[in-house]
């Protein structure tokens, strides 16, 4: 049974994430890189934010109850503004690698920003997964038995959900944020950081998982299709899409094999 939760969990979690870098990112080594250093900025975020933890809990150090309530907001605060700052890093790299690349040879198609937003998106994402279920998703290997205390015990189920929405949601913000720095939409980056920002204190909640999910599962559809139409969708795009009549999405998939 425990290997049963292991590997349903992790591919609830991992899974669209996965099938996502297979079909899309695999097949291209450039995506495979900028997808790896999408994930060692997210990576550098966490050493920072770990490290503004460490000095604030020292300094907050055997304060009573109320402080350290305090401490973990401004933890979540903190380590949210310092993705997204290392986010809009990430953008003004790949703007100058982009640019450094037509100066360098003209006639080079360089990658779109929005396909690099994609693509660090879901460094992002899939590195944040990693890091907030791995230890969580190595403890469904047992010994012991979830609920028997009376806590939830859909608490491996509903920790691989909210994993799967969070990881969605890096791609779904990396799309909006650098559409946002593209057009100088700049009310969209603050969009960004207060809905990561709400994302992140919905995990206050924890007691109440039903509430937490379904709350975040709402802001994930609302920023895809936010996504989704910055990124150049449409309804008759979608419509065709589904129906598979999208002669360019045929075409491409025929040159790719």
């Amino acid at each position: 049974m425990t290997a049963a939760v292991f590997f349903g969990c992790a591919f609830i979690a991992f899974g669209p994430a996965l099938a996502l870098y297979i079909f899309t990112i695999a097949t291209e080594p450039l995506r495979v890189i900028f997808l790896i250093i999408g994930a060692f900025f997210w990576l550098v975020s966490l050493l920072f934010s770990s490290f503004v933890w460490f000095m604030a809990s020292t300094i907050a150090d055997n304060k009573d109850g109320p402080v350290q309530k305090y401490l973990l907001i401004f933890g979540v605060l903190a380590s949210v503004l310092i993705q997204e700052m290392f986010r809009f890093a990430y953008y003004k790299l790949l703007k100058k690698a982009s640019e450094g690349l037509k100066s360098i040879n003209p006639d080079e198609t360089a990658p779109s920003m929005r396909l690099l937003a994609y693509v660090s998106g879901l460094g992002f994402g899939i590195m944040s997964g990693v890091f907030s279920f791995v230890n969580t998703l190595s403890d469904s290997l047992g010994p012991g038995t979830v609920g028997i205390h009376g806590d939830p015990p859909q608490f491996f189920l509903n920790s691989a959900f909210m994993t799967l929405v969070i990881i969605l949601l890096h791609v779904f913000w990396g799309i909006v944020f650098f559409d946002g720095c593209e057009k100088k939409k700049w009310y969209s980056l603050l969009v960004v950081f207060l809905t990561h920002l709400l994302v992140s204190a919905l995990t206050f909640i924890s007691p109440h998982h039903g509430l937490n999910l379904v709350s975040a599962y709402i802001i994930m559809v609302l920023t895809g299709t936010w996504a989704f139409f910055v990124s150049g969708g449409s309804c008759r795009s979608l419509k065709l899409c589904l129906l598979c009549q999208d002669k360019d999405f045929l075409l491409f998939n025929q040159r790719s094999r």
